[in-house]
């Protein structure tokens, strides 16, 4: 029988989401978890990977068993929050939706974390003073930015791509192609600006969706903004460096620890 699991996690202790050799990560930190509940080995498959040190709000798992259960998924939910390290958060483990066969009217369980995924978005934030509450969690960009200029390069990344020139190379991706529906920058103001009594030194946050992303993609297009954003570069630069570019011809990678994975829709 197939589960899903939606949980949260602080990127900062992790090699990424997916499980290698010699490296802690949050697929193999919820693996063990779930091996040592359910006494068998457990795989777990993700919506899709996150790079070293980027975080996850509400991200979404499947794993498998030999029929049902033998404790109420939310018993099961309770003991794996209390075993799993306290960077990892689970919020919800419930059994996958059936689907209906069109053919024959029957029932399935093929819905698949990351295959039945339609768009994931993600979130990256920067702020333009220094911080000292919020570092953690965003990139203190040292270079005055203009906004207007980096929407304006946004609107290049709408539609159907090849984004190969954000991609890290040696990457095994079949395709390239990704469909963006939404990319914008937007300036927001913690709570703690207000509390503490601090002017507003300048938060800015990128959200960008799309159907799909390549690896270290991003993390690419936030630095090649960045670049639009300082007059290094002009806007309509990034709509000829996404036809014929190159990553080489990109932007700098920006770090990963301001980086969220933030929606997953099925």
């Amino acid at each position: 029988m197939r589960y899903i699991i939606r949980l949260s996690y602080n990127g900062a202790p992790y090699c990424g989401w997916q499980i290698q050799p010699d490296a802690t990560t949050v697929q193999g930190e919820v693996e063990r978890c779930l091996s040592t509940l359910l006494g068998t080995a457990i795989r777990v498959t993700g919506a899709g990977r996150t790079d070293s040190g980027v975080n996850a709000v509400n991200y979404i798992l499947h794993f498998d068993t030999e029929g049902e259960l033998l404790l109420e998924p939310e018993r099961l939910a309770c003991k794996l929050n209390a075993i799993l390290p306290v960077s990892i958060a689970v919020h919800e483990l419930v059994p996958a939706p059936a689907i209906p066969r069109p053919a024959d009217g029957s029932f399935s369980q093929d819905w698949h974390a990351r295959f039945s995924a339609v768009s994931r978005e993600y979130r990256y934030f920067i702020n333009l003073s220094k911080d000292p509450f919020i570092g953690e969690w965003s990139w203190w960009c040292r270079y005055p930015l203009d906004m207007d200029r980096m929407n304006e390069a946004c609107a290049s990344l709408l539609g159907t791509h090849d984004f190969s020139c954000f991609e890290k190379t040696g990457g095994n991706n079949k395709t390239s192609i990704c469909t963006v529906s939404y990319a914008r920058w937007e300036r927001y103001r913690p709570v703690h600006v207000d509390m503490m009594g601090y002017p507003d030194g300048g938060y800015l946050v990128f959200t960008v969706r799309a159907d799909r992303f390549l690896r270290n993609m991003v993390r690419a297009i936030v630095g090649s903004l960045v670049d639009v954003g300082r007059g290094r570069r002009d806007p309509s630069w990034f709509s000829e460096l996404i036809a014929d570019g190159t990553r080489c011809d990109a932007g700098e990678s920006v770090p990963g620890h301001a980086l969220f994975l933030t929606k997953v829709e099925y």
